[in-house]
C-alpha cells in the first residue's frame, strides 16, 4: 500500500494554495498520497499562520497530539511548515525535538529533500529524535521553479503571482515570515493559467499578499502590472471569470480601476482591506494612505463598475484607539456600504513595531466595538443579499449540493454561495442564469432560468 501524506493548514489562502502545491510535489517526487485521516499517515505537515493571537502556542498544542501518533509509530515523519516556521526557526525543534522537517513559506519545493536529509529516506528515522532538517530562507521565487503543474480538481483556481510584502505596516508580521515583495515572471502566471484552462479549470483567482502590487518581468524584460496580467488571462479560452485578493489600497493603480471598466471577465466583486476609518489610527498602522484617500479609490471603483459588491479587513481596538477613531471606522463602513469583512480585536505580534506601543484600551471595550462593527456589517450584506431577490445572477456551477443532492450549488460574481434545483449534473463546471427567490445569512437560493443559456 502507497505511503500516505496529511496537511493541516492554518491561515490564508495562501497557505492553502502552498499545501496544495506541497501535496502536488510530495505526490510527484515521492508517490505519497493525500489523506483526512491523520493516524494513517507516513508524512504529516503542519502549515502554520502567524497573524492570529497565541498562533505559536497552538502550532504546539497540534505537535502534541501528533507525538502521540509518533510514539505509536516511530517511522512517522513530522514536519512544520509557514509562517510559524519562519519565526520559529530551530526553536521549533528545541521544544519539539519529534519534528523532522522545518521549512519556511519560501522553501516548501524543498520539502522533498528536507524529509529526506531529516533521516536519507521517509520511514527509516527509527525514533532517534535526532535535529530537524530546516530551512527557512527566503530563496526569491524560486519555488514556483521547482513545483510540478497542479492538479486540478473542480473548476475554480488559485494562482500565485507574487510572493512577501515590502508594506511593512506596523502590526503584520507578514514581511518577517514571508519577506519582501517579489513577483512571477509573466510567462511562468500566463503558462499556469493556459494549464488550469486546458484542464477545465473557469475562474481563477491571483493570488499574492499585496497581489496588486504585481510586477512582473515579460520575456523581453518590460513591466507587466496586475492589470495586464488580468486583460491577458481573461482572453485565455475558457477562463471566464477572473478574481484577486489581497489588495493594498496604495498600490491600486488608475489602470486596475479601469480593468473593472473594461474587462467583464473580473468580476464585481472586491477585496480592498483599510483596517481602519481613523487617520489617526492608519498613521499609527503606517498604512500610508488616508481614510479619504482610500474613499476617493472606492468611489472611482464604483464608478467604473456599478454595482460592485465590497469587502474589507478591520482591526478593532488598534493601541490608542479612541471612540472618535472607531467612530470614524464606523462612518466610512456606512459611507463604502460593505458587503463582508474579516475583523478581528487587535492583538500583538511579537517583533512588530505595533507590539512596543502602549495599549490602555480594556479588552471588553475591543470587543464590544467588534460586536458592534461586525452587527452593522452583516445588516449591510443582509441587505444587499435581499436585494438581489428577483434578480437574474450568472452563476458558475460547482458541484452537486452535499446536504440536498437535488441542488447544484455554485457562486454569484458577488461571491455569494447560491443553490437551485436541478437533476443535470452535466451543468457542473458551466455558467448558468439564476434568478434568485430567496436570501439567507450566508447564500442565496434560486431557480435556473433556461437550461440551454448555460455555457
Amino acid at each position: 500500500m502507497g505511503k500516505k501524506l496529511f496537511i493541516q493548514t492554518h491561515g490564508c489562502q495562501m497557505n492553502e494554495y502552498d499545501s496544495d502545491r506541497i501535496a502536488d510535489l510530495l505526490n510527484s517526487e515521492q508517490g505519497l498520497e493525500l489523506t483526512t485521516n491523520a493516524e494513517e499517515a507516513d508524512v504529516l505537515l503542519l502549515n502554520t499562520c502567524s497573524i492570529r493571537e497565541k498562533a505559536q502556542e497552538k502550532v504546539f498544542h497540534q505537535l502534541g497530539r501528533w507525538k502521540a501518533l509518533k510514539e505509536k509509530n516511530p517511522n512517522l515523519k513530522i514536519g512544520v511548515g509557514g509562517c510559524v516556521a519562519s519565526q520559529e526557526g530551530a526553536a521549533i525543534s528545541e521544544r519539539a525535538p519529534y519534528v523532522d522537517v522545518i521549512f519556511g513559506p519560501q522553501t516548501l519545493h524543498r520539502v522533498p529533500e528536507l524529509l529526506n536529509k531529516s533521516d536519507t529516506l521517509i520511514g527509516t528515522s527509527g525514533g532517534k529524535g535526532q535535529v530537524a532538517a530546516i530551512d527557512v530562507t527566503f530563496p526569491e521565487i524560486e519555488k514556483f521553479d521547482h513545483l510540478p503543474p497542479a492538479r486540478v480538481e473542480g473548476v475554480t483556481a488559485f494562482v500565485s503571482v507574487m510572493e512577501g510584502c515590502s508594506k511593512y505596516c506596523t502590526f503584520c508580521v507578514v514581511p518577517y515570515t514571508r519577506g519582501e515583495e517579489v513577483s512571477r515572471p509573466f510567462e511562468d502566471v500566463l503558462e499556469e493559467v493556459v494549464h488550469l484552462a486546458n484542464k477545465g479549470v473557469r475562474e481563477i483567482n491571483f493570488l499574492g499578499q499585496n497581489v496588486n502590487a504585481y510586477r512582473g518581468l515579460d520575456e523581453d524584460g518590460n513591466e507587466v502590472d496586475l492589470a495586464d496580467l488580468i486583460t491577458v488571462a481573461a482572453q485565455v479560452d475558457g477562463i471566464d471569470r477572473i478574481r484577486f485578493t489581497t489588495s493594498h489600497p496604495v498600490e491600486f493603480t488608475d489602470s486596475l480601476i479601469d480593468a473593472f471598466r473594461d474587462v467583464p471577465e473580473l468580476v464585481a466583486h472586491l477585496h480592498l482591506p483599510v483596517q481602519s476609518g481613523s487617520d489617526n489610527i492608519l498613521k499609527a498602522m503606517k498604512r500610508g494612505h488616508t481614510a479619504a484617500e482610500y474613499l476617493d479609490k472606492i468611489n472611482r471603483i464604483k464608478a467604473a463598475r456599478p454595482g460592485i459588491s465590497l469587502s474589507s479587513d478591520f482591526i478593532v481596538g488598534f493601541p490608542g484607539e479612541t471612540e472618535q477613531d472607531f467612530e470614524d471606522t464606523m462612518n466610512l463602513i456606512a459611507e463604502v456600504d460593505f458587503d463582508h469583512s474579516f475583523s478581528f480585536v487587535y492583538s500583538a505580534r511579537p517583533g512588530t513595531p505595533a507590539s512596543a506601543l502602549a495599549d490602555e484600551t480594556p479588552e471588553d471595550v475591543k470587543k464590544q466595538r467588534l460586536q458592534i462593527l461586525q452587527t452593522r456589517i452583516q445588516q449591510q450584506a443582509r441587505r444587499i443579499a435581499e436585494s438581489m431577490v428577483g434578480s437574474i445572477q450568472t452563476v458558475l456551477v460547482t458541484h452537486r449540493n452535499d446536504r440536498d443532492v437535488k441542488d447544484l450549488n455554485g457562486r454569484t460574481e458577488n461571491n455569494r454561495s447560491t443553490y437551485f434545483a436541478c437533476d443535470n449534473d452535466d451543468l457542473i463546471g458551466k455558467f448558468v442564469q439564476v434568478r434568485i427567490t430567496n436570501a439567507y445569512a450566508n447564500s442565496l437560493r434560486g431557480e435556473l432560468v433556461n437550461e440551454e443559456l448555460a455555457y
